[in-house]
């Protein structure tokens, strides 16, 4: 409760709106011990007196009777129909979409024309309908608003459970015995209840609303009962001579609804686990940077150079170090491939370089990335941004994810050169026409008009490819570009990659998990494991003889095709969590040359140059 709690406030509105509605609430609960006049007690003499009078804080209205005690007395009564209608309103339709969409076919198409017929018409019409059928009346005004929003959560609902009705775990129910009533009941309404609860929480306040609506005509509470919406239609012929009448429920209104709408924000951001995460915060412009330590001198290697990089992701009292101080060099020409297993801190090393790392949750905590002697880290975001495409460029791992599903190829690619240059459109045009072609995609006028999804994996790598070309950079880092694709369009971009090096000098940092690849491109290698590099060196050198065990393990995995039978190797155990490493060594838990050494004390990266590694007790001397 108290972690809901907390990530409740942490919507600065939502905790406005709980602040607001906590404390009508208190005002409504405390009407039996607060020193209030009658509610429907007339007097007259005393029409229309203006707030603050003697005896009357917010004045009186047409027949002498006390605003604030008809305001506190309406107010209890508004928010009791409307939660009491959102209630009825949830059960009923919720009930309707579970089923309908549990047991699918003719039911579903029945219950569901059913819904949609209601929400064909106007929903205070359909309102106005049923009062009007039942007659005029506080409880007739709940049972309409009640029944115009069944649809709105059958609806909703329904789709939810569609999508649940076919998962595994029903099916393994079904497969057990349990009967229907029981599988809704136990497996279905537990999945769908954080969903009508959220759904709840933003009604109620139109519920209210419309209850107020229906009083305003005269169909809902009936004198001399008071709620918000009597009070407002009591008041409106005096709105001119006495405006204070109508000002004071119409802000009790404002305030109920707004509160309410705010909290129930705050309630779905709570209960949603993918809010609760942070992956769906709004991240910002680039990764921040909140370096505590010194910040490394230039050590003057590499065109781009890292540092001692360090990248944390904090969720919650979670930290996660993902990059635990890699430092990392490419010189003009060169290709630096960089090996490890999943979730080793690859990516979100190459994504930190340029700032890309999603803000809110990853911070870059220490150390320093320089493209030609100057720290990006500390650069302002506008130089930043100039520096992103034109100096150093990216190719993501999947470019049916990365390229604009909208937009034409050619679009595309204009929009990557108009934003580091200023050419015309026919400038703009022939440079993507020779983009295209030097990334060797036949037929590439006619391509321009293409949208990615008409491409094939291996024509969308290309576009991608040739949009970090757009703008002649120095540096190209390769996120695992061809990954998805066959050994025979991934044969064909690695040789493009490797001509665009050779005739262009660019410098590549090439991610990936392929020791074919790395042999094929790579001049080096870095081998990473839990956010650190474990060992580097001249790429035969590292192939030929690994000095790190997990390289040694990692080559052992690559299976050997035409050399017989033997057995599959794979590494024991699994990588530890970024969260919590353990002391010494972090791979010494899935080590067999582990011993008490390497599981105390910090182990440096150490060797002759250019080979280095992380490790006590390596393979070889290196």
């Amino acid at each position: 409760m108290s972690a809901f709690l907390k990530l409740l406030f942490r919507n600065r509105l939502a905790a406005l709106g709980a602040v607001v509605l906590g404390a009508i609430l208190l005002l409504v609960l405390l009407i039996p011990v607060l020193p209030l006049k009658d509610p429907n007690a007339t007097a007259t003499a005393d029409r229309f007196l203006r707030p603050f009078s003697e005896g009357h804080l917010l004045g009186t209205d047409h027949l002498g009777r006390d605003l604030l005690s008809r305001l506190l007395h309406g107010t209890r009564l508004s928010l009791a129909v409307g939660l009491a209608a959102a209630l009825i309103a949830a059960t009923i339709g919720s009930a309707i979409g579970i089923v309908a969409g549990y047991f699918g076919g003719r039911i579903d198409n029945l219950i569901m024309r059913g819904v949609d017929m209601l929400m064909a018409f106007p929903y205070i019409l359909l309102a106005l309908a049923i009062v009007a059928a039942l007659g005029p009346g506080l409880m007739n005004a709940l049972i309409a608003v009640a029944a115009v929003n069944i649809p709105f959560f059958a609806r909703n609902i329904r789709g939810i459970t569609v999508g649940l009705a076919g998962r595994e775990f029903i099916d393994a129910a079904r497969l057990a015995g349990l009967g229907h009533t029981r599988i809704i009941v136990s497996e279905l309404l537990p999945n769908v209840l954080s969903t009508i609860v959220i759904a709840m929480s933003t009604t109620v306040g139109w519920m209210i609303l419309e209850t107020a609506g229906l009083s305003f005509l005269g169909l809902g509470s009936q004198p001399p009962q008071a709620d918000l919406g009597s009070m407002l239609g009591e008041a409106r012929a005096a709105l001119i001579t006495a405006p204070h009448t109508s000002v004071v429920p119409g802000v009790m209104i404002f305030l109920i609804v707004m509160s309410i709408n705010l909290l129930g924000d705050g309630v779905r951001d709570a209960l949603d686990p993918r809010l609760r995460s942070g992956a769906l915060s709004r991240p910002r412009a680039t990764t921040l940077v909140d370096r505590t330590g010194p910040v490394p001198e230039d050590d003057g290697k590499g065109l781009l150079a890292l540092q001692q990089l360090q990248t944390e992701f904090h969720v919650g009292k979670r930290v996660f170090r993902a990059v635990g101080g890699v430092t990392l060099h490419v010189e003009k020409g060169e290709c630096l491939g960089l090996i490890g297993e999943s979730g080793s801190g690859k990516s979100v090393t190459a994504l930190s370089v340029m700032g890309l790392v999603s803000s809110p949750p990853g911070v870059v905590t220490g150390g320093a990335v320089r493209y030609a002697g100057e720290d990006l880290l500390a650069m302002r975001y506008a130089d930043l941004r100039q520096r992103r495409g034109e100096n150093v460029a990216y190719i993501f791992q999947d470019p049916l994810a990365t390229l604009h599903p909208l937009y034409r190829v050619g679009e595309q690619l204009a929009e990557a050169i108009r934003c580091h240059h200023k050419v015309s459109e026919s400038e703009t045009r022939e440079r993507a026409l020779e983009l295209l072609r030097a990334v060797r995609i036949p037929n590439a006028e006619s391509r321009l008009g293409d949208y990615p999804h008409e491409m094939s994996g291996g024509m969308r790598q290309r576009v991608g490819i040739a949009m970090a070309l757009a703008n002649d950079p120095d540096v190209i880092i390769a996120d695992e570009p061809t990954t998805a694709l066959d050994v025979t369009v991934q044969a064909q971009i690695l040789a493009l990659l490797d001509d665009l090096r050779r005739e262009r000098g660019l410098a590549i940092i090439f991610i990936t998990h392929d020791f074919g690849v790395v042999a094929q491109l790579c001049d080096r290698v870095a081998v990473m494991y839990a956010g650190r590099i474990v060992e580097q060196g001249p790429t035969k050198a590292v192939l030929a003889a690994p000095a790190h065990p997990y390289t040694s393990r990692l080559i052992a995995c690559v299976p050997e095709l035409g050399g017989g039978r033997r057995e599959l190797a794979a590494i024991p155990g699994l990588p530890p969590s970024v969260d919590d490493l353990p002391p010494g060594c972090a791979f010494a838990p899935r080590c067999d040359k582990a011993q008490t050494a390497c599981r105390q004390g910090e182990i440096a990266l150490e060797g002759t140059g250019p080979r280095a590694v992380r490790c006590l007790f390596p393979e070889e001397a290196v």
